[in-house]
């Protein structure tokens, strides 16, 4: 955990929710920016223990509205996860746990020289991940840092996965996109994409299966229907063998 700023009386300041940039680099990096925030939000796990957002002003020097820095992927461990306008660090008293930025040519020099050392220094990142989806600059595409002893150390892949400790999940390229993958259960998480198409089959499942069930109920009725009367022609015809008046 990283406090950035102690608390001291600071007049009222007008906090701006967007510093005039546009959200992503390209639409592949705006589609893989959601998908990584929701794809964190929807795991279990990561949801009990983390606040997970992204592309969020951060303000980490209180009264200066000019300190802020705007994540692409972060998680805070450990604080509510309610809405939020932007995120003041001195008023959450936590630094973000884990940030992934989505890197570019154009922004190689902020991501790999300004925010690493901001987010080394000033915020105490534990975690700092960049991926590169275009492959223009970054080789490996994917890479991570882990902060020991105050300063980032490369983590190393195994088995071509980059272990988030932060986390408890592990990050791969694949392509243009990054996928998180959870050794616990030796399954990728899906994708938000990957979880409708999942929740919309379960649908079909369980519609299909109504259907059945009343299929079977009404062929059920049917038989019941047919066996009734069945029994109604043969007492009929019983009764007239026995030479009752059919009643």
């Amino acid at each position: 955990m990283a406090t950035v700023s102690s608390r001291v009386d600071h007049p009222a300041v007008d906090y701006p929710t967007s510093d005039g940039r546009p959200m992503a680099e390209t639409e592949d990096h705006r589609d893989l920016l959601f998908d990584s925030i929701y794809t964190l939000k929807m795991h279990p796990r990561t949801a009990r223990q983390f606040y997970v957002s992204g592309n969020l002003l951060m303000y980490y020097e209180e009264g200066n509205k000019h300190k802020h820095v705007s994540p692409d992927v972060f998680a805070v461990r450990g604080i509510s996860k309610r809405r939020r306008k932007y995120y003041l660090v001195w008023e959450e008293a936590k630094s973000p746990d884990f940030i992934l930025e989505l890197t570019s040519k154009s922004t190689r020099r902020e991501d790999l020289k300004e925010k690493f050392v901001l987010y080394r220094d000033t915020l105490k990142v534990q975690e700092y991940f960049l991926f590169d989806p275009h492959q223009e600059y970054l080789k490996p595409q994917l890479q991570g840092y882990r902060l020991v002893h105050g300063d980032y150390e490369p983590i190393k892949p195994v088995t071509g996965r980059f272990p988030s400790e932060v986390l408890g999940l592990q990050l791969e390229a694949q392509g243009s996109v990054v996928r998180f993958y959870d050794p616990a259960t030796g399954r990728w998480l899906p994708t938000p994409e990957q979880a409708r198409q999942k929740e919309a089959a379960a649908r079909k499942k369980e519609a299909a299966a109504r259907r059945r069930a009343e299929g079977e109920r009404e062929q059920a009725e049917t038989a019941r229907r047919e066996l009734a009367a069945e029994n109604e022609r043969l007492r009929r015809e019983l009764d007239a063998l026995r030479g009752r008046p059919a009643e």
